[in-house]
């Protein structure tokens, strides 16, 4: 008996080892944290002030950010001044409907957001992306519970090796791992170049817009019937998103919902 008890570890003497072994690969774990730290020392990922952990903000950055709290439009994700319970529509969304179903963003594009996104998209600044999927999958839980499939907007090929990285892409998979929703980045193809589009009003947006994406011919049955989660980073007139509702729709989407980390509201009104 006593030696069946050492061959599988039952009995004190096996308890003290397993104990043993588990507290050596705590300490193993917490120095090599340790360590990381030294080398790379957590700061706010806006203002690079010090902190005890990574992938945060500091207390004054985060007072900065005005997030997008319930009660919002239905359909566009804008904010409500009042929550008369039960789905609410904004005038503007009932004035001019969107393609896509339902929108919704993570904060008001302004401030230490602008500073983040900017950081992302134009300085090759990844270190806030699992801070980014964090707040994605809080803000879009609401989206994610009808969600079959998780698209990111597309870059054009040019713009992607120009870029190297397509900043939509890498939220949508921060967001698919946290989430555990499939992403797929081939659904949904740019299929000519559109030029940029700051300082463009909405109708010089939709106009430029039109027909730039999509769905090839062998994944249209991937699309069919299928509800899918768009994810861009910052919603500015909805054009793009709109786009690419119409094209994944006109394949046989069921549902086209929208998630980005910003919205450019009336508040916010500048070019990202």
């Amino acid at each position: 008996m006593d030696q069946v008890g050492e061959r599988t570890g039952a009995g004190p003497a096996g308890a003290t080892d397993r104990w043993l072994r588990h507290a050596i690969g705590k300490l193993a774990r917490a120095g090599a944290g340790y360590l990381a730290d030294l080398v790379v020392p957590p700061v706010c990922l806006a203002c690079r002030k010090p902190l005890g952990v990574h992938d945060s903000l500091c207390a004054d950055c985060w007072r900065e950010i005005d997030f997008i709290r319930p009660p919002v439009c239905d359909r566009l994700g804008i904010p409500m001044p009042f929550d008369i319970g039960g789905v609410m529509i904004s005038a503007q969304a009932a004035a001019d409907p969107p393609v896509y179903d339902r929108a919704r963003a993570v904060a008001h594009f302004g401030s230490v957001v602008r500073d983040l996104v900017h950081q992302l998209k134009y300085a090759d600044r990844h270190d806030a992306r699992r801070l980014f999927g964090r707040w994605l999958l809080d803000a879009g839980l609401p989206l994610l519970q009808d969600t079959d499939v998780i698209l990111a907007v597309p870059l054009n090929r040019w713009r992607l090796l120009e870029r190297r990285f397509n900043q939509a892409a890498i939220l949508a998979a921060e967001l698919s791992a946290l989430s555990q929703i499939p992403a797929d980045p081939l659904l949904l193809v740019r299929s000519r170049r559109t030029p940029s589009q700051v300082g463009r009003t909405r109708d010089q947006r939709r106009r430029s817009m039109a027909g730039a994406f999509t769905v090839p011919a062998s994944r249209r049955t991937a699309v069919a019937g299928r509800n899918i989660l768009l994810v861009d980073d910052v919603i500015t007139t909805g054009a793009t998103v709109e786009a690419c509702a119409r094209a994944l729709k006109s394949a046989g989407a069921a549902r086209v919902d929208v998630l980005a980390l910003a919205l450019v509201t009336d508040r916010t009104r500048i070019n990202p």
